[in-house]
């Protein structure tokens, strides 16, 4: 299997926000919407978090970045969500299912879920974001 997956992304590196014009911009071969069921949403200090949670969805876009980019940006990618390898970091990546919007078909993605210290503390004190979307305001919810 090639580790060489796309990456869900569901806050600051979708497509139209900040970072990917920062960082992925002009880099990625396939853009698609996408929905990871089995977490939730949660709003961080400017960008949000996701917590493994069998009720809720997230939704994002999948991106397939350009081959002969993928180890410079899985490296650029990890430091910007301080992703360490000993899974202390700000964010931990793994790789999960996640589904094609329209579809229905599931793909093998990497995923950023919140690292040990944020996600004790939004277990502690939680800041879900109900629509599963962070770029709807945060009060809205989206239809099942």
């Amino acid at each position: 299997m090639s580790d060489q997956l796309p990456f869900f992304v569901y806050g600051t590196l979708r497509p139209g926000l900040h970072n990917h014009a920062r960082y992925l911009a002009g880099r990625c071969t396939r853009i698609r919407p996408a929905v990871l069921t089995g977490a939730a949403l949660h709003d961080g200090p400017g960008y949000p978090f996701l917590l493994p949670d069998p009720a809720h969805r997230v939704v994002g876009e999948l991106l397939t970045l350009r081959a002969a980019q993928y180890p410079q940006l899985l490296a650029l990618l990890d430091e910007l969500e301080g992703c360490r390898t000993d899974g202390t970091g700000l964010y931990v990546r793994e790789r999960l299912p996640v589904t094609v919007r329209g579809t229905g078909l599931a793909e093998l993605a990497w995923v950023y879920l919140a690292g040990p210290a944020a996600a004790a503390r939004l277990r502690e004190r939680p800041a879900l974001i109900a629509s599963g979307d962070w770029t709807l305001p945060h009060g809205t919810t989206l239809p099942g």
